[in-house]
This record gives C-alpha cells, sequence and structure tokens, in this order.
C-alpha cells in the first residue's frame, strides 16, 4: 500500500503533508499527556512490529503493493493517537532507509496507514466489543473486523488518491503526468486486493494477537478496555 516517488503530483503531496502536520502535532501533544512511562516501550515495540511486517510487500498493479500493517492492533493496544505516531516512525524509517514507499508521499501514507486505518479500526472495535470483559471471544472477533475494516479504508484512499491524478495532473494532450490509472482502475485494483486478500490477513494477524494477550497478558488490554 505504500505509495512511491513519482505516483502524485506535487500539488497533491505538499497537500498531505499540509493535512498531517496538525495530526502529527495533535498526536504528539495527546500521547505525551496519556501516555504512561509503563507503555513507552509498547509504542515502540507497536512501532517495530508494523515495521517489520509492512516489510513483506506483494507487488500489486498501480505502482503499489499490498502488505498488512498492524496500526489496528496498536490502536487498540494504546489507543488511535500513539498509533498515529508509532506507524509514522515506520513509515518515515521505510521511505528514508529502504525506499519502500516514496519520501514525497510520506504525507500521504501517513494519513492512509497512520490515521484513517488506526482511527477507523479503533472505533469500530470500540464499538463492537462494548461493554465486553477483556477475556470475551467478542474482542478476538472485533479486532478482527476492526482489522478488516481498517485496512480496507486505506486501500480505498490509496486507490482514491492514484485515481484522482490523471485529473489533476495532465499535459495537453490529456497524458497523465503522474499515475497513469483513473478512478475507475485504481480504485477497484487497490480495494480488491484488500477485500479478498490482504484484509483477511490483517483481520487473523490483529484477532490471534488479541487472543494470545487475553490468556498471556490480559493487563495489556484492560488500558484501553
Amino acid at each position: 500500500m505504500h505509495i512511491p516517488d513519482g505516483y502524485l503530483g506535487p500539488a497533491t503531496c505538499g497537500f498531505f503533508y499540509l493535512a498531517m502536520l496538525p495530526i502529527w502535532t495533535a498526536a504528539s501533544r495527546i500521547v505525551k499527556k496519556t501516555l504512561t512511562a509503563k507503555q513507552v516501550p509498547m509504542l515502540a515495540i507497536g512501532a517495530a512490529f508494523s515495521f517489520v511486517i509492512m516489510m513483506l510487500n506483494i507487488p500489486i498493479p498501480a505502482g503499489t503493493t499490498g502488505h498488512a500493517v498492524g496500526s489496528v492492533l496498536v490502536a487498540i493496544l494504546l489507543g488511535p493517537w500513539a498509533a498515529c505516531i508509532a506507524i509514522t516512525v515506520a513509515l518515515v524509517i521505510q521511505a528514508l532507509l529502504f525506499g519502500d514507499g516514496g519520501i514525497t508521499a510520506i504525507g500521504a501514507n501517513c494519513f492512509n496507514m497512520a490515521f484513517a486505518m488506526p482511527f477507523a479500526g479503533y472505533y469500530i472495535y470500540k464499538i463492537i466489543s462494548y461493554r465486553a470483559s477483556i477475556d470475551s471471544g467478542r474482542r478476538v472477533l472485533a479486532a478482527g473486523i476492526a482489522g478488516y475494516i481498517g485496512i480496507n479504508v486505506a486501500a480505498f484512499l490509496t486507490g482514491v488518491e492514484f485515481g484522482l491524478q490523471p485529473l489533476l495532473h495532465h499535459n495537453v494532450n490529456g497524458q497523465a503526468l503522474y499515475c497513469p490509472y483513473g478512478l475507475n482502475v485504481a480504485v477497484p485494483v487497490m480495494a480488491g486486493e484488500h477485500l479478498l486478500i490482504l484484509g483477511w490477513i490483517e483481520a487473523i494477524v490483529t484477532a490471534l494477537v488479541i487472543k494470545y494477550l487475553q490468556k498471556h497478558s490480559p493487563e495489556l488490554l484492560t488500558a484501553r478496555a
């Protein structure tokens, strides 16, 4: 799902950097106030976990890749603002050191995977697991559904961002200057791959980790219960 350099126009890249600046600012302030000293190592572990699973990329047509993200899992454990910080760190390191995702597209990638995905997944999880006990199977189900929907929200947004490029950036002859695929191609490809395959991987990973923590470290789930 990482958007590489050269697929989004300068105006689009600039827009998402500007959009993420207040989000990063709010996230840093909220995390500083709400995250306890004992949870700080968990934030680092969450960023590392996301970094590792995002490096397992499957090529997808339209110039991007598909993979699990883990941001909904981090949001369930630490809250969506902490997840925003953790996933941003992972995405920036991947872009700068490994070329996985473009530097110009960091804002867009963070908007999709570090903002939209964890917030969507977190609130879906909270709604489904409302008043469920920590060891309830409903929490495992809620985590799986949240992971599935969260990653599909991010994939849909990525497809829309790709698909708008031929409309926003083209030469006098109508030829696309950046991503050449319109909405009719980019959105179905991105959505289809994640609805059919990658969303289920995200769901299984998220649900299994929550199930494991219920048995072995339930205290990690009580902070966000």
